[in-house]
């Protein structure tokens, strides 16, 4: 089970724009400047504009919460590294969500068999329950049988490279 807070995301955003972008800082004084040396990755705009696109409800307001135009924020989303810096960030942030869903999964299957065997919970609510239970591992089977089966596929794959 994997929890990342919202300060370890920014600074994972700031260091893989440091990565991918290591001349595009800023000094203390707020105004941009290009600078070979990626110590600073928290004064870097294009991570802090990766950051705060996310979190804001447009263009816009993301660009007047990091101190730049719209239209300097738009350019820079039309680049290719900023696009690439901010696809991995949303990955980033999408497997955080991910991995809260799962960290509940045991808390939901609970949850669906305690009312499944209650008593007191009208009969429709109870079949639903079980109904779902049984979706649910029915899936869980088909997708382990697939697994196998892509496993065994990608190991006589790699035997007729070897044969060859």
């Amino acid at each position: 089970m994997l929890f990342v807070s919202f300060s370890m995301l920014k600074c994972f955003i700031f260091n893989l724009l440091a990565r991918f972008l290591p001349d595009r800082h800023i000094d203390h004084s707020g105004r941009g400047h290009k600078q070979a040396d990626s110590a600073c990755p928290r004064k870097n705009l294009f991570g802090r504009a990766v950051a705060a696109l996310p979190t804001r409800r447009n263009v816009d307001e993301a660009a007047k919460a990091i101190g730049i135009s719209t239209q300097t924020l738009a350019r820079w989303m039309k680049s290719p590294e900023f696009q690439t810096a901010y696809r991995e960030a949303r990955r980033l942030a999408y497997g955080q969500a991910i991995a809260r869903l799962q960290q509940a999964t045991t808390a939901a299957v609970s949850t669906l068999l305690k009312v499944m065997v209650d008593t007191n919970t009208p009969a429709s609510t109870r079949v639903r329950a079980a109904d779902s239970v049984l979706n649910h591992s029915a899936k869980a089977i088909e997708i382990e049988d697939i697994d196998a089966r892509v496993a065994e596929l990608e190991r006589a794959a790699e035997l007729s490279k070897q044969g060859r």
